[in-house]
């Protein structure tokens, strides 16, 4: 399956400063891992320097799930030593790079501790998406 260059978009206000103290997160996995990802490159736009500074893109991996829906998933991490809530929301497109609407097309709010990574995840609403864009925005709550 070819991708057409991959847009991922880090578009956000300041994210919300939850007053958690300094925790950390340690984490381990495999030194070899099983599975082979297939990170794409990404094109990255900044509107917002001080939460390009607080929540940074590690990677994104693309592939194909059951009946050829697109299945995206992005790790990003939280650069500071504060609990961090953030939104997020997927804008899918079709081969000719119009946008296509879904159910997944709302944001959804999600929180991590300190220096902690995390995934977040992405279907396609349907099988005719062939690209992608990934929003980022302040918590309001």
């Amino acid at each position: 399956m070819n991708f057409h260059p991959v847009r991922v978009v880090a578009t956000a206000a300041l994210l919300a400063l939850l007053g958690a103290g300094c925790q950390t997160v340690n984490t381990t996995e495999t030194a070899q891992p099983a599975f082979q990802r297939n990170m794409v490159s990404e094109k990255r736009v900044i509107t917002d320097s001080s939460l390009a500074r607080k929540v940074q893109i590690q990677g994104v991996n693309v592939s194909e799930g059951p009946g050829g829906f697109l299945k995206v998933q992005v790790e990003l991490q939280n650069t500071t030593r504060s609990y961090r809530r953030f939104a997020y929301k997927w804008e899918w497109f079709d081969k000719d790079g119009n946008l296509v609407d879904g159910p997944a097309s709302v944001a959804i709010t999600r929180q991590f501790e300190g220096k902690e990574s995390l995934f977040v995840q992405g279907v396609a609403p349907n099988a005719t998406v062939r690209d992608f864009r990934l929003k980022l925005y302040e918590n309001a709550r």
